[in-house]
This record gives structure tokens, sequence and C-alpha cells, in this order.
């Protein structure tokens, strides 16, 4: 290989390097899931709306599955200003049906609405993944709103069995596997706490 050859190629390296570092710093929010079958992907999530109100950072979360999940940490959490919106059926079981339609249809505006609020640093999509396995949200669909979204804010989207586009569009996945889980061992071993 010639010298010059040689001093172009070493540039453009550089300039690659160069271009990746710059990326690096630039304050952009990221994607992350947190999907599997063990425990734990919720509370992640809530662990991560902590640490950004710790930064003065402002949060907002929407929850697509009924029940009281979470109760305490919505509680405390909501004391800090966080917003909760959450699904008042349950989507998941019997066939789809107009309340089902209309529940669905109204919490996903919530998160629209979250997702294009520039003073939202972090948004999490809690159980978002049965909104897709459900047919409710098509995943083309929640991935031109996370393309939308404003520049530095981040998005946690938590369920099981998480569509392979938004793990290939997230910039981290986690997944959550069961080693021992308490209740499992209570209800199969027929003990009490």
């Amino acid at each position: 290989m010639s010298e010059e050859r040689y001093k172009q190629r070493k540039q453009r390296q550089k300039e690659r390097f160069m271009a990746q570092v710059a990326a690096a710093q630039e304050n952009r929010g990221i994607v992350i899931v947190y999907t599997g079958n063990g425990e734990g992907r919720t509370t992640a999530a809530m662990g991560t709306v902590t640490r950004a109100l710790g930064h003065g950072l402002k949060a907002g979360v929407v929850q697509f599955i009924e029940g009281e999940w979470s109760a305490g940490e919505r509680a405390l959490l909501q004391l800090y200003g966080v917003e909760f919106q959450l699904i008042s059926v349950d989507l998941s079981g019997e066939a789809k049906n107009r309340t089902k339609d209309i529940a669905a249809t109204g919490v996903w505006q919530h998160a629209l609405r979250m997702m294009h609020d520039p003073t939202l640093s972090l948004v999490v999509l809690g159980e978002l993944t049965y909104m897709i396995s459900n047919g409710y949200l098509s995943p083309d669909e929640v991935i031109k709103a996370l393309n939308q979204r404003p520049i530095n804010q981040t998005v946690i989207i938590t369920g099981r069995d998480c569509h392979l586009a938004l793990i290939e569009l997230a910039d981290t996945v986690s997944e959550m596997r069961s080693v021992k889980y308490v209740f499992t061992e209570v209800e199969s071993s027929g003990r009490l706490l």
C-alpha cells in the first residue's frame, strides 16, 4: 500500500471515530426495553423514573394493563409530579370488544401526548407489549411515535414477548428471567408465608 493511500485510510478511520465520539456526546434520549417472563420489568422502569426525578427531570407513565399495580410507587411518584395514565379494562384474554377498543385508544392517546411533550425527559410505556400482541397497536405505529418524539426524551417499554421490531429499534434491551420467585415457591409447595 502506498504511503498516500495509507494516510487517506487513516484519515477516514479518524473521521469515523470522531463522528462516533460526537454522536455519543449529543444529548439524546434512548429507547429501553425491559422484557422477559421474569419479575422486575416495572420495578426497573420505576427505578429509572426515580433516578430521573433525582436529577431534576420530568417523567410520565402510561400503564397499558388493568389493575392496582405498584400502588405504593405510584402514590410516591405522583407526589413529585409524575403523571400516571392507567387503562381501565383488562385487554388480555377474551376477544376485543368496543369497551376495550375505546380504553386502549384513549390510553394510547395519552402516550402520544406524552411522547410529544418536550418537557418530559422520560416516558414509561408499561406493558405496551400487550397492546401489540393483542392487536390494539401495530409495531409500525409504535415505532413511528418513537421516531417522532423529542430528541432528548428517553422512552422505556415494558412487557413480556416484546415484538422483534421494537427490540431492533431499542438502544438497550434487558430480558428478565426468574431463577426463583417466592410466589411460585409458595404455590408449588403449598406453604404459607
